[in-house]
């Protein structure tokens, strides 16, 4: 399948609350993960920009669901970190709420990239957002980044305790993408996978 030419690509909207979630019924794709996983530089990389998604060394620099508007066709959704972001816990609070309510109702959402730093194993936190998407049938995307971090006999370890760990909930290792925002390695497969959902292009 033929990796699509991006022509446009710009922030639409930045989500604080339920209420102002966007109408219209363009496909979506949400990006998850823990804070710093690389969601913002994995979105810049799939759509051939540098600066379009903010990024940042400090965790929870994600503070709301961002939408961006893709070839005037699809949103991709830049969802706020979880894990050790250091923000108050209401604000937390508040974010766990939101991105729950998104996950689990959301009637544009196709598809969920949710993305673990392939050097760690799944967490409390991940196992629980794994169970809240399977069970209501959402279609996941699993990506493992930083790559280029680990050797190949490191990877294949990985991979094995990491599908391991997440095999109760119908993973298997062969569904895993490992993604580098370095090397770009996993770039066009990631684009093949969420083409199929997205309708392709």
């Amino acid at each position: 399948m033929a990796i699509p030419k991006i022509t446009a690509a710009e922030f639409s909207l930045g989500v604080h609350q339920v209420a102002q979630l966007p109408l219209g019924e363009l496909p979506e794709v949400a990006f998850l993960g823990r804070s710093n996983v690389g969601k913002s530089s994995l979105i810049n990389v799939l759509l051939g920009r540098k600066k379009l998604v903010r990024t940042s060394s400090t965790p929870g620099c994600t503070r709301a669901l961002n939408f961006f508007l893709i070839n005037g066709r699809w949103h991709f959704v830049d969802l706020p970190g979880y894990g050790y972001a250091a923000v108050s816990r209401v604000l937390k609070a508040g974010w766990g709420q939101l991105v729950m309510n998104y996950l689990e109702t959301r009637q544009n959402l196709r598809a969920v990239v949710f993305l673990q730093d392939g050097r760690r194993l799944p967490g409390t936190e991940e196992l629980f957002l794994w169970e809240s998407l399977t069970a209501r049938g959402r279609a996941v995307i699993p990506v493992l980044t930083k790559a280029d971090k680990l050797k190949m006999g490191e990877r294949a370890r990985q991979l094995k305790n990491i599908a391991a760990a997440l095999a109760p909930f119908g993973v298997d290792s062969g569904d895993f993408l490992w993604f580098s925002a370095l090397t770009h390695e996993g770039r066009d497969r990631l684009w093949a996978r969420l083409l199929k959902c997205l309708g392709g292009l």
